[in-house]
């Protein structure tokens, strides 16, 4: 049995009426810039992640680059993140003209670790002394909250701003001291993706950042609109990072549904948890399982670590399964960083995950016969273990 990486055309089809109705009505409309369908996802968004505001982008990547221009970050700033994530991270950084200031991941939840973050603000590379760091970037990477509260406090410390990457992670939750909290609702401002593989993706580019800053939602507002609030007069120089109505109204339609394609995912991911116990694949752990959460992993992607990853992804590709390697290349190592003067050996958790993990297939509709498809070609794949782990 063959099964993709991703499928989205049945999660496409239960709803197909209802968008397309939807998308008549903007179609109806031409109102396609903007407008209620816009606003009112955005009402929707921003209760659900936990803030009072939410500023619809016109991908994840951009709704990066708005919170960091919204912070004020730029040339000689330092902005504090990890160099195990998706390239837009660090690169929304550079394109500012500040600089990466990396640290080492939590070889646990692949996250930015706030023991390494700490070690590495204290004594600095020499290149990066005497810039401000002024903001933290920590990625919620596969779904899974980063260490929020350790972090948080050495932002204040250091007189930084936190902005969460949260575009792998809407809906995940983070077992903080002053109680439950969703990413993206922690810092100044969570920024999120609706790519379609993402757990809410919506038929193209989409994104947004929530914030409960009254004066940073209005900034991103207008950063967004060119740096305009007022047609054709600037207060500030901005982008067309804009939100599309038809993508918004693709999004108000899904939003209700999904907690329970998050259930879905992490039944999907218990069912491999119990296949694979006592097996040579190492499952991600759940480290916030323990702590009475709803959603401690919504599960974007499930990540397992596996010896000789690159010839368990070959014969997995070969018999069908979907799998995926994110990230094969650390970003202190891309060819692009090279002048950020990081070598190999540097982060040494971030290059052993680049290494070693692979990502299966994990999405809603999966049935258990693909589920089961899935473990035994693993079981092939990685060198074999007892049948009996698959049942």
């Amino acid at each position: 049995m063959k099964v993709p990486l991703l499928d989205l055309k049945p999660q496409y089809a239960p709803l197909r009426e209802e968008i397309r109705k939807i998308l008549d009505e903007v179609c109806d409309s031409q109102h396609f810039i903007m407008g209620p369908h816009v606003e009112a996802f955005e009402r929707k968004a921003a209760a659900y992640c936990g803030s009072a505001f939410a500023v619809g982008m016109s991908s994840g990547t951009d709704a990066i680059l708005a919170a960091l221009m919204g912070a004020g970050v730029g040339p000689g700033d330092a902005v504090l993140t990890t160099p195990y994530t998706f390239f837009a991270t660090a690169g929304c950084v550079v394109r500012l003209g500040a600089i990466p200031l990396f640290a080492d991941i939590d070889p646990v939840t692949f996250n930015l670790d706030p023991v390494q973050a700490k070690r590495v603000l204290d004594n600095p590379p020499a290149r990066f002394k005497g810039r401000r760091v002024k903001a933290f970037l920590p990625v919620h990477l596969y779904g899974q909250s980063a260490d929020m509260d350790p972090l948080l406090v050495l932002a204040r410390e250091h007189g930084a701003v936190v902005i969460e990457d949260a575009c792998q992670a809407i809906g995940a939750e983070y077992p903080s001291a002053a109680g439950v909290r969703k990413v993206g609702s922690m810092g100044l401002a969570g920024c999120f993706s609706f790519f379609p593989s993402k757990n809410l993706g919506c038929f193209g580019d989409g994104g947004l950042v929530t914030t409960s800053d009254a004066a940073f939602a209005e900034r991103l507002k207008a950063l967004r609109n060119h740096g305009s609030q007022v047609k054709y007069h600037h207060l500030m120089v901005g982008g067309n990072f804009r939100l599309d109505a038809l993508q918004a109204a693709v999004l108000e339609v899904k939003l209700p549904h999904l907690d329970s394609w998050h259930v879905r995912r992490r039944a999907n991911a218990a069912y491999y948890d119990a296949a694979f116990q006592g097996t040579v694949v190492q499952t991600p752990a759940v480290v916030y399982g323990k702590s009475g959460l709803a959603m401690p992993h919504i599960y974007n992607q499930y990540v397992v670590r596996v010896p000789d990853r690159e010839g368990v992804r070959e014969r997995l590709s070969a018999a069908g399964i979907g799998c995926e390697v994110y990230y094969p290349v650390p970003m202190h190592l891309q060819d692009c960083f090279r002048d950020l003067g990081y070598r190999r050996g540097d982060f040494p958790e971030s290059e052993r995950a680049a290494s070693e993990t692979l990502a299966l297939p994990i999405y809603p509709e999966l049935t258990d016969g693909q589920r089961a498809a899935v473990v035994e070609a693993v079981r092939v794949a990685a060198g074999g273990w007892p049948a009996a782990n698959t049942k």
